[in-house]
């Protein structure tokens, strides 16, 4: 599964670039993140638990920043289990790019699941990854904009 987007954010490249490497402003922005901390250089450890169509799991895995390039892109990858729901692995690049006082975010996904989540066909997963990913950008818009982010922020 591959998908691509972007987000306007209303505040300066470094202050976006800040957020993006913040673990305590990225676990408030990851969809289900029950927690999320750094175990060593440019590496994290994260759990969160998703529902997708009628499969919920608990996914525990480590998340992983490569490709650094402060303040303009990185590539961030993660994989993690979700038990008998199977597993994903995946990855985005992202990219900022000035525009005046505002930021464009850019990124590019890319995704591969396995066990009972694949047996759920790729119109449903294609379309709860879309879901996840505005989602995540949605809130840290918010964050880095100093908006609150609400239980409203995680609704389809």
């Amino acid at each position: 599964m591959d998908l691509t987007g972007e987000e306007r954010i209303a505040a300066p490249r470094d202050t976006v670039w800040a957020a993006l490497n913040n673990p305590d402003i990225l676990s408030k922005c990851i969809p289900g993140c029950q927690s999320l901390e750094i175990t060593g250089d440019n590496q994290m450890a994260a759990v969160s638990k998703l529902k997708i169509g009628p499969v919920s799991a608990t996914f525990k895995g480590t998340v992983t920043l490569s490709n650094i390039v402060p303040p303009e892109s990185y590539t961030i990858s993660g994989e993690g289990s979700g038990g008998i729901a199977g597993f994903a692995k995946g990855g985005a690049d992202v990219k900022l790019t000035a525009d005046g006082d505002h930021t464009i975010l850019a990124y590019a996904v890319n995704a591969k699941i396995g066990g009972k989540l694949a047996m759920l066909g790729s119109r449903l997963i294609d379309s709860s990854s879309k879901k996840l990913a505005e989602k995540f950008f949605r809130k840290l818009n918010k964050a880095v904009t100093n908006q609150a982010i609400t239980d409203d922020d995680d609704e389809d």
